[in-house]
């Protein structure tokens, strides 16, 4: 429970989702720290851990099919809005950031259509989803010079 609910940031009364996300901060700056591969492994390893983790802790919440304030979902995805991305630049983070959060809450396809697997795993899996189009985005920005 509070893995899930990112040491009770997802309990804040207003935004538990990006107050939640920003726990993801550090964990994204840390894994900048290792290879590539060894990133990828780590995203995979904790987005395969966060499925059981918020599966149990909707069921003790209830039951319910994406509580607010599970958060781990959006901490687990944030390294990969900026894999094989550095985000040392303070726009390119708050860029990224901003994306990963929009992309979450607007859940184009097919993320939404994620969000309805079941249990922890849509829990996961439209967040993972939403920061791969926030990962797109970003470089596309970034491309055109515009961070």
């Amino acid at each position: 429970m509070v893995c899930a609910t990112g040491l009770g940031a997802g309990f804040f009364p207003i935004v538990p989702g990006t107050v939640g996300a920003v726990w993801g901060i550090p964990l994204t700056w840390g894994l900048q720290h290792f290879s590539p591969a060894i990133q990828a492994a780590s995203i995979v390893v904790i987005f395969l851990a966060g499925i059981p983790i918020c599966t149990r802790a909707a069921r003790y919440m209830g039951g319910l099919k994406d509580p607010g304030s599970i958060v781990l979902d959006e901490i687990a995805s944030l390294p990969i809005v900026f894999f094989l991305i550095d985000m040392n630049n303070w726009r390119i983070a708050a860029a990224g950031f901003v994306l990963h959060r929009l992309f979450d809450i607007t859940k184009p396809p097919p993320a939404r259509q994620f969000e309805r697997l079941p249990d922890g795993l849509g829990i996961m899996a439209d967040d993972s989803a939403a920061a791969v189009y926030a990962n797109l985005a970003l470089r596309l920005l970034m491309w055109c010079n515009a961070v």
